[in-house]
C-alpha cells in the first residue's frame, strides 16, 4: 500500500474518511493530517477498536478508493 498516496491528497481525503468514520471531527483530522498511525489511534480512541481491527478497515477503506 503506497500511503504516500493518502498524504499527499489528504485535504481531499477528509470528506471520503468522515463518510467512513463520522465520529472523527474536522479538528481530529486536521491533526492527523494524513498520518496513518495517528488515524489509527484516533480511530482505536473513538470507536474503541482493536489495532488490528482499525488495521484492516483502514486497509479496506484504503482499497475501495478510486485513484485517478
Amino acid at each position: 500500500m503506497d500511503w504516500n498516496r493518502v498524504q499527499g491528497n489528504w485535504k481531499q481525503l477528509k470528506g471520503r474518511i468522515k463518510e467512513q468514520w463520522g465520529e472523527l471531527t474536522d479538528d481530529d483530522l486536521d491533526m492527523i493530517a494524513g498520518r496513518r498511525e495517528q488515524l489509527e489511534g484516533k480511530i482505536q480512541e473513538r470507536y474503541g477498536f482493536g489495532k488490528d481491527q482499525v488495521r484492516k478497515e483502514i486497509d479496506d477503506w484504503y482499497a475501495r478508493q478510486r485513484w485517478s
